[in-house]
């Protein structure tokens, strides 16, 4: 494992930051509106196919095989309602986009903002964060399988004879997305705009001409009909939120991908089309199943006259192929956020654009998203069954979310406790009860993201754990830099030509490579560098705060490189900014030398066995260190040495 701890452990700011109030981004009208419509085709794909089965599966769920009943339509139009107000608009839209971090947003991102404000890196935020980040990786499964096989069940209101394909079509579908995801979605991204247009379009038609089949379904904005719903049916009303909840999956997709489009443009694109087009299109869908009860197993495709099911159907399959796209994209952005902040090992990441740098593609974490999706797919067969499954995951991390912006807003914009409490338990409140009615499908589905977020919980909490005790571990048999400098001035060894580097995590100690190297070669270069590789707690660092040098005696210097969160290290082109500052380096003379740990289990560590194992082979599938730091090859002299965790 070469140089597994190159990336230095970050420590606390000397002060919490105050309140990161205002927009991500300042825009130009024409640049707005490009952003508005890019948030249309990718913020949006999740929640905006959540029609296709968020009110069928919550008419099922409190019918519970009875008729279906004015009052059920009504009650579950008014809970689907005031979710999406409350959950979706004002605590997504009006309170958490407002939580930015130098314009990023998402679960890691309140993780960062967090320990700034609580100058700790450890215990209950770093728990929360590992806790949100697994239960993410449940919603990026789950998201593709349900969302695509959703849309190719329409097929069978075409021809109840195609019902045996529906499976292989969605497997053709998703296995075709995700082989072509190697080759970027910069193409296909700007397409999507477009398509969701037409799609919440499209939504919002079909709704609103069947409204008045019914009209009465909008005495649902009544809030009274909630309340009215689950003291008439307290037998079926969890698992009735189990279902509503499907309406708002998604939301968290809003904050998540701050840092691509702006607070203005995703607030907006919500309120002025997306909330409307879904709000007119669960009505719609409400009034024709009271005028015609019949209509209750598959009512979206029911909205549309028999002409258009065919090309309704492609443009919602369409639809949860962007939904499927984005939350691929996302669990891309957030593996790479988890490696910045130490909660993984070092992933292969490659640019599939030359001019942004967020499209990338992980190709380890595609096929493992591949391969969960299509057991999914052939485990449960259907979107109904596999809604059981759905919920767990979306609403664990939206509570984790809620928990950290509790910390952000007291600790971080320094607002009262009380306040704090009264803005945000509400939305707490309303987070729990829709993951404890989530829990009712525990064994019918429910497990799924269940034992895989506790997979991913358990890996990244042993790579924390055992990345931080190799850590203690090597700097107790370290030599202090300074003591060993004063020592070679005292006894310089022969000198050679050129720089070399030495990648360390603790810039105190000298690097194990640089000591072998006196050791075995018995020389020196005329220029040593030993260089840190610092992960701050900020999406990107400015190329002026990027590197920082300082002499600590002849021929050695401790530079340290740092880079945010959302970007990858390369470090030929960090170290060639300290050209400004008068240190002259040339890659061509330079070699860097890095240290491969081979990890042994020791016979007392602070983990037991079988985490010591899990440890040491996330440590040995690492991506080579030199291809992560971006490192040419042929510039690089490896040491091995063998410690004990």
């Amino acid at each position: 494992m070469a140089e597994q701890q190159a990336v230095a452990p970050r420590h606390a700011d000397s002060a919490a930051p105050e309140a990161t109030l205002p927009e991500a981004h300042a825009h130009t009208p024409g640049g707005f509106w490009t952003l508005m419509l890019g948030a249309i085709g990718v913020v949006f794909g999740d929640i905006g196919t959540s029609p296709l089965y968020a009110f069928k599966e919550s008419v099922a769920a409190a019918a519970a095989g009875a008729p279906v009943t004015r009052d059920i339509i009504l009650g579950v139009l008014s809970l689907i309602l005031w979710s999406l107000v409350l959950v979706v608009t004002i605590k997504y839209v009006v309170i958490l986009l407002r939580a930015d971090n130098k314009g990023e947003g998402g679960t890691l991102t309140l993780v960062a903002l967090a320990q700034r404000a609580v100058r700790h890196r450890g215990g209950l935020v770093l728990a929360l964060g590992i806790m949100g980040a697994g239960l993410f990786y449940g919603d990026a499964v789950l998201t593709p399988a349900i969302s695509v096989l959703s849309a190719v069940e329409g097929l069978k209101l075409v021809a109840p004879d195609l019902e045996s394909y529906v499976v292989p079509i969605t497997l053709g579908i998703l296995a075709a997305l995700f082989v072509v995801q190697s080759r970027g979605t910069g193409k296909v991204a700007s397409f999507f705009g477009p398509i969701m247009l037409v799609w919440f379009a499209a939504l919002a038609i079909a709704g609103g001409m069947h409204i008045a089949d019914d009209p009465t379904v909008l005495t649902a904005i009544n809030p009274l009909h909630c309340i009215s719903f689950f003291i008439n049916h307290p037998a079926v009303s969890l698992a009735v939120l189990g279902a509503v909840c499907l309406s708002v999956t998604g939301a968290e997709a809003l904050y998540a991908d701050l840092g691509h489009f702006g607070a203005k443009p995703i607030r907006s694109a919500w309120l002025y089309l997306v909330f409307p087009a879904l709000v007119i299109n669960y009505f719609g869908q409400g009034a024709m199943v009271l005028a015609h009860p019949e209509t209750a197993e598959s009512p979206l495709f029911h909205l549309v006259p028999e002409w258009a099911l065919v090309p309704m159907i492609i443009l919602a399959t369409l639809a949860t192929i962007i939904a499927s796209q984005a939350v691929i994209t996302g669990a891309f952005s957030l593996t790479r956020q988890a490696i910045q902040l130490g909660l993984l090992p070092r992933f292969e990441i490659r640019f599939t654009s030359e001019t942004h740098q967020g499209q990338i593609y992980l190709p380890r974490v595609n096929w493992m998203l591949l391969f969960g999706v299509i057991v999914l797919v052939l485990i449960f067969g259907s979107s109904s069954n596999l809604s059981h499954a759905y919920g767990v995951s979306v609403f664990g991390s939206m509570s984790v979310d809620a928990i950290l912006a509790i910390i952000v807003i007291w600790k971080g914009w320094r607002w009262s406790l009380g306040l704090t409490l009264a803005m945000m338990l509400p939305f707490l409140f309303i987070d729990l009860a829709f993951f404890g009615a989530n829990l009712l499908k525990l064994f019918t589905g429910g497990y799924v993201p269940v034992i895989l977020a506790s997979v991913l919980i358990v890996t990244m909490w042993t790579w924390v754990k055992g990345t931080n005790i190799l850590f203690e571990k090597t700097r107790k048999i370290d030599v202090p830099l300074l003591e060993l400098v004063q020592m070679l001035e005292k006894s310089p060894p022969h000198r050679v030509k050129g720089t070399a580097v030495f990648l360390t995590s603790d810039p105190d100690t000298a690097p194990a490579a640089l000591l072998h190297n006196l050791k075995h070669n018995k020389v020196l270069h005329e220029k040593n560098v030993i260089l840190t590789v610092r992960s701050e707690d900020i999406p990107r660092v400015e190329d002026d705060d990027r590197v920082a040098i300082e002499h600590v005696g002849d021929s050695f210097w401790r530079i340290r490189l740092s880079y945010g969160y959302m970007e990858t290290p390369n470090i030929p082109r960090g170290l060639a900014i300290l050209r400004k500052q008068g240190f002259k380096f040339d890659i061509m003379a330079t070699s860097f030398f890095l240290s491969r740990r081979s990890i042994r289990p020791a016979s007392q560590s602070g983990m037991p066995l079988w985490q010591d194992k899990v440890f040491i082979s996330l440590a040995k599938s690492a991506s080579d260190a030199t291809d992560f730091f971006q490192i040419p090859t042929g510039r690089v002299v490896e040491v091995g040495t063998q410690v004990t965790v």
